[in-house]
């Protein structure tokens, strides 16, 4: 289409509506179903660290998926390649549906995740078609704003689909859900990418992947947005166990404290919004990690006194949901815009380390959980340092990279 979308199309409600609908179905799949993990092991008769492959091979299936949506989208077009993903998301969650054994119960997840990261690595780089300048961040930012209201509800509604209808019906309201997000796309969604075609070829695939591997900048960005979400995706895989098993709560217990954290995500998302293009992304970044930090520090000094509430687990967690929302939308908005004229290979690059971080991490956790919380919150930490040691790589830049 030629219609001028640097500035009228993303200011339509409607608009804005799809782009937080189809950003909203991976984290929907990832979180949906996390209180019915322990009930899930019970029923295939195998242990939690089995049963924790369908989120850490999610995650991994996620990576790699959006080091192909990204370049696809490029060549393609945002609109066919988003429109296919979602159609192999429904098609996946089916297979969970109707999966008799854990090994296509994993397949499904594998290619719910393929389908279904075509969403958030599709929204971001639609974005960075419309809008340049310090305004990418601010408007990732309000998209990935109510992006959070999923994986808010997403345990909620799941703990209660558990105890009531067991855990199948997560994977029913995740095809219809991804059903909905389909039809919107397809009669809202118009062509963003204007310079679709002219880096199609794989000579110049190459030339732009290498371009980005060789940018500190944006090796500096995506690391710091990626630990910081994989202290994320440590509390994610390992927060039921620690819920449910340890401390002897219920699944649509831990749905109701695990709706904390999205919360402090949403607020996090809210100041990145408002303040990003005025701060500039660096310091948002930093203020984000320094809050996850600190939150960490606090977790720990709740735990040490005996503590096994989950106030000591989720309050903690809120702000690290805060610092999460600070630093992944100014990260993400980094990323895409050091080199702009590939910000689909960019926004899948960036976006495949982020959850391939999680990938990484999560079966870790499931590796060294037992008796205590203690490995969960020295993994968190973990990642939490290597997020600040990794601003080093863009503190004291220029931040006009994001206006080119």
């Amino acid at each position: 289409m030629t219609r001028n979308a640097k500035a009228e199309p993303i200011l339509k409600p409607t608009f804005i509506a799809l782009l937080i609908a189809v950003s909203a179905v991976s984290p929907l799949g990832i979180n949906m179903y996390l209180p019915s993990m322990p009930s899930m092991a019970r029923a295939f008769g195998v242990d939690f660290t089995t049963i924790q492959l369908t989120l850490s091979l999610y995650l991994a299936a996620m990576a790699v998926g959006q080091l192909i949506v990204g370049p696809l989208s490029d060549r393609l077009g945002r609109r066919p390649v988003l429109l296919i993903g979602l159609l192999v998301f429904v098609l996946g969650s089916l297979l969970c549906l109707a999966a008799q054994s854990v090994d296509l119960l994993i397949f499904g997840r594998v290619v719910q995740a393929i389908g279904g990261c075509a969403g958030i690595t599709l929204g971001r780089a639609i974005v960075r078609d419309l809008y340049g300048g310090n305004q990418v961040a601010s408007m990732i930012g309000y998209v990935t704003m109510g992006m959070a209201v999923a994986p808010m509800i997403a345990p909620t509604i799941g703990g209660i689909l558990e105890t009531f209808y067991g855990w199948r019906a997560s994977f029913v309201f995740l095809a219809i859900f991804g059903s909905l997000a389909l039809l919107f796309a397809y009669w809202q969604l118009y062509e963003t990418n204007k310079n679709r075609g002219s880096s199609g070829s794989l000579r110049h695939l190459a030339y732009g992947y290498l371009s980005l591997f060789r940018s500190r900048l944006f090796w500096g960005y995506t690391l710091a947005a990626s630990f910081v979400s994989a202290v994320f995706f440590a509390f994610v895989a390992g927060a039921p166990y620690v819920m449910i098993e340890l401390m002897g709560r219920s699944p649509a217990e831990y749905g109701f404290y695990f709706a904390i954290v999205p919360s402090g995500y949403l607020l996090g998302n809210l100041a990145s919004g408002r303040l990003a293009g005025r701060v500039g992304p660096n310091r948002m970044i930093l203020i984000g990690t320094c809050m996850t930090l600190a939150s960490i520090a606090a977790m720990i000094m709740a735990f040490s006194q005996s503590s096994m509430h989950p106030v000591a687990l989720f309050g903690p967690m809120f702000f690290i949901g805060v610092g999460n929302g600070l630093v992944l939308p100014s990260g993400i908005a980094g990323a895409v815009s050091v080199k702009p004229e590939v910000a689909g290979a960019a926004a899948g690059l960036s976006g495949s380390l982020q959850i391939g971080f999680g990938a990484l991490v999560a079966p870790i956790v499931g590796a060294v959980l037992g008796a205590t919380v203690w490995p969960l919150i020295a993994v968190m930490g973990t990642c939490s340092l290597l997020a600040i040691v990794s601003f080093g790589l863009i503190a004291g830049q220029r931040e006009s990279v994001a206006s080119r």
